[in-house]
């Protein structure tokens, strides 16, 4: 008998198709890859941290998938180029991009106390670096004649938060970009979206509330379903806003964070 797990790439609703992922080294990033693997995608991770980018590679390919890890740093135009130019060159084709890689930066700061330096790496990451991944991505999304983005905003890009002004801010011009270039594209096949992670159980939000734990406790009381979603959860959302089942959608941003904004 085959492999079952095989047989369910096969008819799996990325079978045949390769997607991209930044930050897919750990956390949301990570699972969104494996779940990509899972639904018979071939999977280029991108991430700084090669260990970790390497052992999510080794997950993928110890279900029966196909994947393999470039470094990059998301904020170097040259590097984002290399990336989805090793896809191209080792699978011939690009039809979803998540871009995930971000960082919070400081969490605890007032503007006037916030360091400049803390605040252009934050801006850098998760707005400079969504820029550039569409950049280059989308060229290979119109010669194929349509693809699917993703990319990672937050609930803090949907409403104000204090104490974090450079996470805020960048997330809010992510959702801002996404609209910007799914206009740009909404009539030639490819589709430009974004989700929104509420409180998700991921490693860098647990060292992040470790430090306030006060923050933690308050934060959670807020949220409707009362629980801290899962990144599998997050991972879902993505690859229905990346597959067929939402050809409709562009240009959204997509909450999934418990009832939080609500």
């Amino acid at each position: 008998m085959g492999n079952p797990a095989a047989s369910d790439r096969t008819a799996g609703r990325f079978a045949g198709k390769v997607a991209l992922v930044t930050g897919g080294n750990s956390g949301i990033g990570r699972q969104a890859s494996l779940a990509f693997a899972r639904e018979g995608a071939k999977v280029l991770v991108a991430a700084r941290r090669a260990d970790e980018g390497e052992h999510t590679v080794r997950l993928i390919r110890d279900g029966g998938g196909e994947a393999v890890f470039v470094s990059t740093d998301v904020t170097r135009a040259e590097s984002v180029k290399a990336a989805v130019r090793a896809c191209i060159e080792r699978y011939g084709r690009l039809d979803a991009a998540f871009n995930n890689a971000g960082i919070t930066g400081s969490v605890s700061d007032l503007i006037v106390d916030y360091d400049e330096e803390t605040f252009d790496r934050t801006v850098a990451v998760n707005l400079k670096g969504t820029w550039l991944c569409m950049k280059y991505e989308i060229p290979e999304m119109l010669r194929a004649g349509r693809g699917s983005i993703v990319n990672c905003s937050s609930t803090a890009g949907l409403r104000g938060g204090a104490r974090a002004s450079a996470y805020y801010a960048s997330k809010h011009a992510v959702i801002g970009l996404t609209k910007s270039v799914a206009l740009e594209y909404a009539s030639q096949g490819v589709r430009i979206n974004a989700v929104c992670p509420g409180m998700i159980g991921t490693d860098m939000v647990s060292r992040e509330f470790a430090r306030a734990p006060e923050k933690f406790a308050a934060l959670k009381t807020k949220i409707p379903m009362a629980r801290v979603g899962t990144v599998e959860e997050i991972a879902s959302a993505v690859l229905w806003l990346c597959a067929d089942e939402s050809s409709y959608v562009t240009g959204a941003a997509l909450s999934a964070d418990g009832g939080f904004t609500v």
